[in-house]
């Protein structure tokens, strides 16, 4: 085999702790989120607006609310798969990975499976924009030009 730029060594601790770490960015950075629109709607913080799919709706300020934190958190992660993940190839794993694991939680948070169309339009959405958004700023660093040379050329 030809030598080849990047190593594509199967590395399974590499791959958990990045999912660890995703799935950290993706509670701290909805949390952060939550507490910001909480305290702009002077409304008191709950867990009910992270894992509740009945909170999440288009009727009530705070289903509105919290769907719009949703979305900023999915740009958030979207920042998050740059400087973490760094592959373009891999950031559509870790964004259905995230809310995969998002999903289970909220299964075993409220005891039962999520039926909510809001929910699923929502997640559907997010999931979209952090792979979309992750994807093209990874692109964007892996297109940049590598340099050859660090020494610089002279005129002669």
């Amino acid at each position: 085999m030809a030598p080849q730029f990047r190593s594509y060594v199967w590395d399974p601790v590499l791959i958990l702790s990045q999912i660890v770490l995703m799935q950290a960015v993706y509670y701290s950075s909805l949390g952060l989120w939550l507490a910001l629109v909480d305290s702009l709607l002077r409304s008191s913080p709950s867990l009910d607006q992270i894992f509740s799919y009945e909170i999440l709706g288009f009727s009530t300020p705070p289903g509105r609310v919290s769907m719009m934190a949703f979305v900023l958190n999915a740009l958030t992660c979207a920042v998050g798969l740059l400087y973490f993940v760094r592959r373009g190839k891999q950031c559509l794993d870790f964004t259905v990975t995230i809310h995969f694991f998002h999903l289970l939680g909220c299964w075993i948070y409220n005891g039962r499976f999520p039926t909510v169309l809001t929910w699923w339009l929502i997640h559907t959405v997010c999931t979209a924009l952090m792979a979309v958004i992750g994807e093209y700023l990874c692109m964007r660093t892996e297109m940049k030009d590598i340099p050859l040379n660090s020494v610089p050329k002279s005129n002669v």
